[in-house]
């Protein structure tokens, strides 16, 4: 009698459960509300301006004997359209500039770990304010951006100031010179490794000087660099080096003296 019994409530809790997984399976649960951009920005603390060295005419660094050159004053023979076909990007006086409305470019080659040395200019003339001034990017292994903008007198959200890992990390200062100077970024970065589920057995790492000033020192970068949402952790192998047209309304900015070392 209490064998056959316990049966019987043992088939009544098989039912039970199954008819609470079916009402589970029919519940409807809130979707995760829309995001905007504006809910992954901050303003304060805005990073200290720290005056860089005055540059010399002359102080031009070649590239070490070990580098592998993605730009001397040349040609962009290193570098493709990110969407198909040449770099449409112009090439003059040992510098090109973003040709609006072309796209991204990115390099041919694909790179790990790697210390990065990359010089841009913000024209004279630029206009406009926030990120709709000289805005543009340079995407290691095309996932993580490292802001390129001029902040130089123009505020934004700092996490997308110049030299932040773009909308996690700020800077530790802002650098920049003014408008019709030239920049200099010296990135070291640090290639993930991912575990077989496809999560960050390490996280990449970056640092960045900018005119020989840390703005970041061996920071973790948490994931891709979303314009809207947060860092999403993404498995991949080597990849380009991106540099971004924004597609904002100022004039576009230039770069030159690029040269790569691989680590």
């Amino acid at each position: 009698m209490y064998k056959r019994n316990r049966t019987a409530k043992a088939g009544l809790l098989v039912l039970a459960c199954a008819a609470c997984g079916t009402l589970s399976a029919q519940k409807e649960y809130p979707k995760q509300e829309k995001m905007t951009p504006g809910m992954s920005e901050y303003w304060t603390p805005q990073p200290k301006v720290v005056t860089p060295g005055e540059p010399n005419a002359n102080a031009f660094i070649s590239a070490p004997s070990d580098a592998i050159v993605l730009f001397d004053g040349k040609d962009l023979s290193a570098w493709k359209s990110a969407k198909e076909g040449e770099a449409k990007w112009k090439v003059e006086n040992g510098a090109f500039t973003v040709v609006k409305g072309t796209g991204d470019i990115q390099t041919k080659q694909e790179f790990e770990s790697f210390q990065l040395h990359i010089e841009w200019q913000i024209p004279a003339n630029i206009t406009g304010k926030s990120q709709a001034r000289g805005n543009s990017g340079i995407f290691l292994q095309g996932k993580y951006e490292i802001q390129v903008l001029d902040c130089y007198n123009n505020e934004t959200y700092v996490n997308g100031q110049t030299g932040s890992v773009y909308k996690q990390t700020p800077p530790l200062a802002n650098a920049m010179r003014k408008p019709g100077e030239w920049n200099v970024y010296d990135i070291i970065y640090s290639a993930p490794v991912f575990k077989e589920d496809g999560t960050y057995r390490v996280p990449p790492r970056v640092t960045v000087i900018q005119n020989g000033i840390v703005l970041q020192n061996n920071t973790t970068i948490l994931g891709t660099t979303e314009y809207i949402g947060f860092p999403k952790v993404e498995k991949h192998g080597a990849g380009p080096l991106i540099l971004q047209d924004h597609g904002d309304p100022s004039e576009p900015i230039s770069f030159r003296n690029i040269w790569i070392r691989e680590l």
